[in-house]
């Protein structure tokens, strides 16, 4: 197994440092990869020194304070949704289960939306206030969700999503009431709505770092365990599994991860939904390798979304949960239309 985690790692680490490469090229300013290689080592201690500047001081400014920052804030934001995405369809053993659908991420924004309208983004605990209102407001719509959907102790797909649809709703309601009621803070509650990277310095990737190590550190850990789990709850137990204690701790974990990506980049719907599952249809149903590889994806699919989030439409951007949106929601269309030709399959 560890050979072939190596090995998709390998792989999937390439991809990533292409990926952001030729990224960081690609704006109003186009910058040369050899240049950008060549800019990069220079800021590495020792080794910089070494490198002398053959490039415009003006290509140094665009790529160290505008660009890579805020593609690297795009790989942490996906790499914690698409983690978040397998612990939650992990535990709930739902391929269509994701922060999104099930109205995490709406809960989350509102949570940032009433701080950010009463002006409070600070007053708590400084600059982890936001993500830890996010996460307080994002357990309790997962756990209002849950609860909608449980029927008898079960809880069924179709009924899952219903209740993850309803809870969109209504919170997408409030944040659309609270916007309206602010002329000052009406620009700041929308880009939650709407999702967007722009305007994100060094200090955002100090607050999502953090949550996005502990979170894949946990979830990983607990990847045998998630793979017990997928035999069923009742054999899970019988070979010695705390199954609700898993439950718990996994979907917690999961739901801190999308706060904490809410809190800096917005409401961006479907990474946890078809990075996971793509990465299923690859490696096979094994966490020890869905989990760490659902990372690696999830950052090369923001970074590809959000680069064509900016330069589409140059210089008008377009918001970067639209970008996901126009993939996510033909895929779960997919999923749900596959979903309903087995259960006629099975009857």
């Amino acid at each position: 197994m560890s050979k072939k985690l190596a090995g998709y790692s390998g792989v999937g680490i390439i991809l990533l440092v292409l990926t952001l490469l030729i990224c960081l090229g690609i704006g109003s300013v186009k910058l040369p990869i050899k240049d950008i290689v060549m800019i990069l080592v220079h800021q590495l201690p020792w080794i910089g020194d070494a490198v002398t500047p053959t490039w415009s001081p003006s290509f140094e400014q665009i790529l160290i304070k505008v660009r890579l920052p805020r593609i690297i804030l795009g790989m942490l934001v996906g790499a914690a949704l698409a983690v978040a995405g397998s612990g939650f369809q992990g535990v709930l053993r739902n391929p269509l289960a994701d922060p999104y659908t099930l109205g995490v991420s709406s809960g989350a924004a509102v949570g940032a939306s009433v701080l950010i309208f009463f002006g409070l983004q600070y007053s708590l605990f400084g600059i982890w206030t936001l993500p830890l209102v996010a996460f307080v407001a994002g357990v309790i719509t997962l756990w209002g969700v849950l609860a909608l959907a449980r029927e008898g102790g079960k809880i069924p797909t179709n009924r899952l999503i219903l209740s993850g649809v309803v809870m969109q709703s209504f919170l997408g309601a409030i944040v659309s009431f609270l916007s309206a009621m602010s002329n000052k803070t009406i620009n700041e509650i929308l880009f939650w709505t709407m999702g967007s990277l722009s305007l994100r310095g060094w200090s955002y990737t100090a607050i999502l770092f953090p949550y996005l190590l502990i979170g894949l550190i946990f979830i990983w850990s607990r990847a045998r365990s998630l793979n017990l789990l997928s035999l069923g709850e009742r054999q899970a137990a019988h070979l010695g599994l705390h199954v609700e204690g898993l439950k718990m701790g996994v979907l917690l974990v999961s739901t801190l991860l999308t706060a904490a990506a809410v809190s800096v980049s917005g409401i961006i719907g479907f990474v946890g939904l078809v990075i996971p599952h793509m990465i299923r249809l690859i490696v096979g149903p094994d966490y020890r390798l869905i989990v760490p590889l659902s990372a690696i994806g999830g950052g090369i699919f923001m970074v590809l979304a959000d680069t064509v989030a900016r330069s589409l439409l140059a210089p008008t951007e377009i918001p970067l949960g639209v970008v996901t949106a126009f993939v996510g929601a033909p895929f779960f269309a997919y999923l749900l239309y596959r979903n309903k030709i087995n259960a006629r399959m099975d009857k």
